[in-house]
């Protein structure tokens, strides 16, 4: 499946129209839904797919954040090959208490990998985190950038961000 195809595809999955709240609190009658194309496995396999050749060949472990991260993350780890960490928003306060779960980070190369890339914000973050705890992290990997000012965010905090769409690319045409 080309790149048109899958945006198509995305677009046609998770564009909902309604009456909707945002975040910000303003209100819309168009949303994207970004978890119905991550809940269709079908779909969710064919972005992973795509999203391989995107891959740094440096990388050594995948790093998906909560919560959008987390499937992508998994489908991406099945065509690829490569070990998963599951970041947390913050260290969980029982059992092993860790921000990062499943693969090991330390003095390793980690692309971060997340759905949907507005502001960037919480990748900022999370990089932080994951270089405290001696991830070397250059780069971070997303199915759409929405070109909202995320890339520039990123660069300013020493990442580059690889998209495999952008919103431009999302359209039911």
């Amino acid at each position: 499946m080309d790149k048109a195809e899958l945006g198509r595809r995305i677009y046609d999955v998770a564009h909902l129209t309604g009456q909707f709240t945002l975040r910000s609190g303003r209100t819309t009658d168009h949303y994207f839904d970004k978890y119905r194309f991550e809940a269709d496995p079908v779909l969710l396999d064919a972005v992973a797919a795509a999203m391989v050749p995107l891959v740094p060949a440096e990388t050594e472990v995948l790093a998906g954040l909560e919560m959008g991260g987390i499937p992508v993350v998994t489908a991406l780890g099945r065509h690829t090959g490569l070990p998963c960490a599951f970041v947390r928003k913050e260290a969980k306060k029982y059992g092993t208490s860790r921000l990062a779960e499943g693969a090991d980070i330390e003095g390793r190369r980690v692309l971060v990998v997340e759905d949907v890339v507005t502001s960037g914000g919480q990748i900022v973050l999370s990089t932080q985190d994951l270089r405290g705890l001696g991830a070397d992290v250059r780069e971070a990997l997303c199915v759409i950038d929405r070109e909202q000012g995320g890339a520039e965010a990123l660069e300013e905090s020493g990442l580059g961000l690889i998209s495999l769409l952008r919103a431009a690319d999302l359209s039911s045409e």
